[in-house]
C-alpha cells in the first residue's frame, strides 16, 4: 500500500496500569540514582530549599513588612531580614547555576553513557531474528530514541512535583491562616485539572494521527532535495506526481485541525480561565474582609491576591503532571521490554572453548518467523578443516541462510550445527565467533579509517604492514594507495570533508580485505564479489585460496565459474541441497550444476564477443 494513502486513525495505544507506570519511573530513577549517586539527592533538594525561599521572599515577607506597617510596628527588623533574604537568594542563585552549568552535566554525561552502554550491549547480544521481527524492532528503535531523554524527563517532573507541592504546602499554610475559607476556594482548580488532562489526552491523540501526515510530508519534501532522486526529478513527470501528494498532505492537516480545533480550544479556554476566576473570587473576597468586614489586614489582603492564583495554577498542574509519568511510563516501557529480553542465542560465557576442527550441519531445517515455508529443509553437508567448500544457486535458494547457520546467528529448526561434533550452542560465543572470518554480500563502510574498516579494531604495531597486504591481495591496493593518507584516510565524507567516497566495486574489495588480514581458522564469503566483473572475482577467489592455505574457506555465490576452485561444491535449491561433489564430478553427472554452469559460459562468451565486437 502507498505511503502516500490516507491511514485510518491509529489504534490506542497499550494501557499501563497505575502500579507498572509507577514502578517504570521507579525503575528509571534507580538506575540515574546506581550510576551518580549524588545526582538525585541534591537534585531535589534544591528545589524543595528554592520554593521555600520563594515562598519566604514573595510570600510570608511581604505579608509581615505591610502588615506590620499598617499596624504601625518598627520596620528594621523586617527590613534587615528583607536583606538577609535577598543574599540568600542571590547565593542561592549563584550556587544553583554553578551546579546546573558545570557539575550536573557531567553526571548527565555519566547517566547517558550508562542508558545507551546498556542498550548497545543488550543489542549486540539480541539474535539477528529480532531485527527482521517488526515489533520486536520498534521497541527497540523507540528505546534507543527516546530513552535517555525519557529518563532525564522523569527527573524533571519529580522536580517538578516537589517543587509544586513544596509551594502548595506552603503557600496553602498561609492562606488557612488568614482564612480557612480560601484554602477550599483555591481547590477548585483541582476538578479543572482533569480538564486539562482531557485537553492533553486529546492532543495526544490528534498528534499520532497528525505524525503519519507528516512523515509523507517530509518524505516528499526530501525527495526534492536528496541526490538519490535528483535524476528522476529531471527526467520524469515525478515533480508533478509529488507536489499532488505534497498538497494531499496539506489537506489531511486541514481535515485534522477542523476535527480537533474547536474542542482543543474550547477545553484550553475552561482550562486556562478557571484559575483566573478563582483569583478573581478570591480578590472580591480579600477585599470585602479588608475593606468592609475589616477583619484581614492589607498585607494579608496582597497575599491573598498573588497566592490563591499560585496556589490554583499549582493544584490544576498537578493532575498533568501526574499524567506525564504515565506517558513517560510508557516509553520507558520500551526501554525495560528490551534490556529485559532474553536472547534465545546467549554468550554463555562458561561454554565449551572453541578450536579449529569440522564443521557439519546435521539434518537442519529452518523456517524464519512469520514464514510459510521454510528457508532450509533437511540439509546435510560436511567441512572437514582445511577444506574449500562453494554453495551455489540462484537467488533465495538457502545460501546466506545456511551461512547464518553456522555463524550461529539463528538456532535451527531443526536438526543441529557441529563443530568437532559439539553443538554450536555449547561453546562460549565469544569463542565461538574468534573462529571465523566473514565478508557479507550487503557490506557496510563505517565512516572511519580504511585499516579500521578492515581491522575493526584501534590499530597496533605491524598492522600497517598486515593492512596494506590484505588489500593487495582482495584488489583494493590499487585504489587505496592513490588515496592522500593511504590506509588512514577516512571512508566517507560523514565526519571528514577529506574523507574518500568509494564506488561499490572499490568498497567491496576494502571489504574483501578483512578475510585477508585475518587469521582465524574459518573464512566464509557471503556473495562478497557481487559488486566484481567475473574476471575480477576469479582473480580475487584465487588470492583467498593462496591466503587461506591450511586454513578452512567456505564462499558463496550464484556465479558458478569461481566454483571451480573448489574442493566440494553444494547446489542449493528451494531451501536443499540438489546436488554435491568436486565441479569436475558435477559436470560429469550432467545434471542440474552442469546445466546452468554451461548456460553462465555461455552468457560470458557473448559479453565478451560484444565487448570485442
Amino acid at each position: 500500500m502507498s505511503i502516500f494513502k490516507r491511514k485510518e486513525k491509529p489504534k490506542k495505544e497499550n494501557v499501563l496500569s497505575g502500579r507498572r507506570a509507577f514502578s517504570n519511573n521507579l525503575y528509571v530513577l534507580k538506575i540515574i540514582h546506581k550510576v551518580a549517586p549524588s545526582y538525585l539527592p541534591t537534585y531535589f533538594l534544591w528545589s524543595v530549599l528554592g520554593a521555600i525561599l520563594d515562598f519566604f521572599i514573595y510570600t510570608w515577607m511581604m505579608r509581615k513588612v505591610v502588615n506590620d506597617f499598617q499596624l504601625g510596628e518598627p520596620l528594621e527588623k523586617p527590613v534587615a531580614i528583607i536583606i538577609a533574604l535577598l543574599v540568600a537568594q542571590v547565593v542561592f542563585d549563584v550556587f544553583i547555576t554553578v551546579l546546573r552549568k558545570v557539575i550536573y552535566p557531567r553526571y548527565q554525561q555519566k547517566i547517558v553513557a550508562a542508558i545507551e552502554r546498556s542498550l548497545f550491549e543488550k543489542a549486540s547480544q539480541v539474535e539477528l531474528e529480532c531485527y527482521e521481527n517488526p515489533k520486536f524492532y520498534d521497541k527497540y528503535v523507540r528505546a534507543m530514541d527516546n530513552s535517555y531523554s525519557r529518563c532525564m524527563d522523569v527527573v524533571t517532573t519529580v522536580d517538578l512535583l516537589i517543587w509544586r507541592v513544596t509551594s502548595i504546602s506552603t503557600n496553602a499554610a498561609i492562606l488557612l491562616a488568614i482564612d480557612p475559607v480560601l484554602a477550599l476556594v483555591a481547590l477548585i482548580p483541582l476538578l479543572l485539572g482533569f480538564v486539562r488532562k482531557y485537553r492533553n489526552r486529546l492532543q495526544k491523540t490528534r498528534d499520532d494521527e497528525r505524525r503519519p501526515i507528516d512523515r509523507r510530508q517530509a518524505y516528499v519534501q526530501r525527495s526534492f532535495y536528496l541526490g538519490e532522486y535528483a535524476k528522476e526529478m529531471r527526467l520524469t513527470a515525478m515533480p508533478k506526481l509529488m507536489i499532488g501528494y505534497y498538497a494531499q498532505a496539506l489537506k489531511d492537516h486541514i481535515a485534522l485541525q477542523k476535527k480537533y480545533g474547536f474542542k482543543m480550544a474550547f477545553l484550553k479556554t475552561v482550562g486556562d480561565t478557571g484559575p483566573d476566576l478563582v483569583v478573581f473570587l478570591a480578590g472580591i473576597y480579600a477585599a470585602y474582609c479588608t475593606l468592609i468586614s475589616h477583619t484581614m489586614l492589607a498585607g494579608d489582603f496582597l497575599v491573598v491576591f498573588n497566592t490563591v492564583g499560585q496556589v490554583a495554577w499549582v493544584l490544576a498542574s498537578l493532575v498533568t503532571t501526574l499524567e506525564d509519568f504515565r506517558s513517560h511510563a510508557l516509553y520507558i516501557e520500551d526501554y525495560r521490554f528490551f534490556l529485559d529480553y532474553e536472547p534465545k542465542i546467549k554468550k554463555n560465557e562458561s561454554g565449551v572453548k572453541a578450536s579449529a576442527g569440522t564443521l557439519s550441519v546435521e539434518n537442519v531445517s529452518f523456517r524464519y518467523t512469520g514464514a510459510e515455508r521454510d528457508a532450509l529443509q533437511n540439509v546435510n553437508l560436511t567441512v572437514r578443516q582445511g577444506e574449500k567448500i562453494a554453495l551455489v544457486g540462484h537467488n533465495g535458494s538457502g545460501k546466506s541462510t545456511l551461512v547464518k547457520l553456522l555463524l550461529h546467528l539463528y538456532e535451527p529448526t531443526e536438526g543441529a550445527v557441529k563443530l568437532n561434533g559439539i553443538p554450536l550452542a555449547d561453546y562460549g560465543q565469544d569463542s565461538l565467533r574468534e573462529q571465523f572470518a566473514v565478508v557479507f554480500q550487503d557490506f557496510k563502510l563505517l565512516s572511519l579509517s580504511v585499516a579500521e574498516n578492515i581491522l575493526l579494531r584501534p590499530l597496533r604495531e605491524g598492522d600497517e604492514d598486515r593492512v596494506t597486504e590484505a588489500l593487495k591481495q582482495s584488489g583494493g591496493w590499487e585504489k587505496v594507495s592513490t588515496l592522500k593518507n593511504g590506509i588512514h584516510t577516512t571512508l566517507t565524507r560523514e565526519f571528514d570533508d577529506e574523507g574518500a567516497v568509494l564506488s561499490g566495486g572499490e568498497g567491496q574489495k576494502v571489504l574483501l580485505a578483512r578475510a585477508f588480514a585475518c587469521d582465524s581458522p574459518i573464512v566464509i564469503l557471503d556473495e562478497p564479489s557481487s559488486a566484481l566483473d567475473p574476471i575480477a572475482e576469479y582473480q580475487m577467489f584465487q588470492n583467498m585460496l593462496e591466503a587461506c592455505e591450511g586454513r578452512t574457506l567456505i564462499f558463496v555465490s550464484h556465479r558458478l565459474a569461481s566454483a571451480v576452485l573448489a574442493d566440494h561444491v553444494y547446489l542449493l535449491e528451494d531451501g536443499r541441497i540438489v546436488e554435491d561433489g568436486s565441479h569436475r564430478d558435477l559436470m560429469e553427472q550432467d545434471g542440474r550444476y552442469a546445466e546452468l554452469f554451461r548456460k553462465q559460459a555461455e552468457n560470458y562468451v557473448k559479453e565478451v564477443s560484444r565487448d570485442e565486437a
